[in-house]
């Protein structure tokens, strides 16, 4: 009776070592198939990622995303708020930004006009970037181009013209001119003002 015990037991022990050897030569993937889309999906629910300074080719080519807005009076409001974001984003852009820095706000501002939330208003921006590209090579440059751009759109609304010379004024984020610096200092402690672990 104990070599039939005897000889299940290794049975069973045998078959435990083969299926846990194959979970580590084979661990189950957290990849999936979007059901609604079909498009695979990497680690996390995300697709997997390409490198950090490459941007899929057609992200900044497409067209306009998003559907028609509405409502004016939340029209009126994202306007407002989008133009205090861009205008404070190139009054602290680097006076000589790198070639990334420059690519980035180029950028931003060609998803910008794909991905705002009013469609219309994304398509009339979208226009204005191909007749008036954007312009990165400094802090100056950047925020005047924009300013042009912003006065192309009160143009176009019957809005007054904005003064250009007054973009620090009215736009002043009160965030100091401190410049950008690594998170870290030599000896690897926060560097003043970061938070270790925040």
């Amino acid at each position: 009776m104990a070599s039939r015990f005897l000889r299940s037991f290794v049975f069973i022990v045998i078959l435990l070592l083969v299926l846990c050897s194959f979970l580590v030569i084979n661990p189950p993937s957290r990849a999936y198939v979007d059901p609604l889309t079909g498009e695979y999906r990497g680690e996390g629910g995300f697709e997997p990622s390409s490198p950090a300074n490459e941007v899929e080719k057609g992200a900044l080519a497409g067209g306009v995303i998003m559907p028609k807005l509405g409502n004016e009076t939340a029209k009126a409001e994202l306007g407002r708020a989008t133009w205090r974001l861009m205008h404070t984003m190139t009054l602290r852009y680097p006076e000589s930004p790198t070639p990334d820095e420059r690519a980035a706000l180029k950028s931003y501002f060609l998803l910008q006009a794909r991905l705002y939330p009013c469609g219309e208003c994304a398509e009339e921006f979208m226009q204005l970037l191909k007749k008036n590209p954007p312009q990165t090579s400094s802090r100056k440059v950047a925020s005047l181009w924009l300013c042009h751009v912003h006065n192309l759109v009160n143009e176009r609304l019957h809005k007054p013209e904005f003064d250009c010379m007054t973009l620090d004024a009215t736009y002043d984020c009160g965030c100091g001119d401190d410049p950008v610096s690594s998170s870290t200092s030599g000896d690897g402690a926060p560097a003043p003002g970061m938070i270790k672990g925040g």
